[in-house]
């Protein structure tokens, strides 16, 4: 049967659209958006499009590691990490979130561009020595993988304001509100914000490992 000359043009405008829309759907898949506030707004930017200019950053911090030694912004120059906020002697949703990252520990043990970052929200209690001990308890690989004490205002700050590790930051809250979250966040090699991940959820744990290795390609 031949196609009129009609047809045939239909046929070849809808290859081009599905051609098209495959590869906006790659795209799509091969990125991650960027998230600007506590709504996590997702938002599909160019890594070189200028409005990235304005977009919120981690600001730089200063902070003590299980080693005693200094970890700020620096820390993190050209590696993309992913942040949580526990304390160790919490028996309830932290030894499940430190499984977690001990996974990531080790499905990326020889990418040396990712870190771990996970603060103590009892600094106060969660010394030097105490995260020392913790760290050897849990298998922490000290260079991968940082548990932070230090300023307790500071460490609270970072959570809710330069993370948004809170889901709930519509409500107003005393700066000395216990923080207690699930949530992991995903920092790219610019310390811009790529993603938040339920970190006691094994689809959320699957995801947030696939979004680090578009992160990886991104270069």
């Amino acid at each position: 049967m031949k196609l009129s000359k009609w047809s045939l043009i239909k046929v070849c405008l809808f290859i081009i659209i599905f051609i098209q829309a495959c590869k906006s759907e790659k795209q799509a898949f091969d990125s991650l958006p960027y998230y600007n506030d506590a709504s996590f707004t997702p938002h599909w930017i160019s890594s070189d499009d200028p409005v990235l200019d304005t977009f919120h950053k981690v600001s730089p911090f200063n902070l003590k590691n299980q080693l005693g030694e200094i970890v700020n912004e620096k820390t993190f120059d050209n590696k993309i990490y992913v942040t949580d906020f526990f304390f160790t002697t919490c028996p309830g949703i932290c030894p499940k979130m430190m499984d977690n990252m001990q996974n990531l520990q080790e499905v990326f043990a020889d990418d040396k561009d990712f870190l771990l970052l996970s603060h103590s929200v009892t600094p106060e209690r969660d010394t030097v020595e105490v995260l020392r001990k913790y760290a050897d308890e849990r298998g922490v690989v000290d260079s991968k993988w940082h548990l932070v004490t230090g300023d307790r205002r500071e460490i609270y700050t970072m959570g809710r304001y330069q993370y948004f590790i809170e889901e709930d930051m519509g409500l107003e809250r005393d700066p000395d509100e216990f923080l207690h979250t699930e949530n992991f966040v995903l920092i790219d090699k610019r310390k811009y914000i790529r993603g938040i991940y339920n970190g006691l959820n094994q689809s959320s744990m699957k995801q947030l490992i696939e979004d680090v290795r578009i992160l990886q390609r991104e270069g």
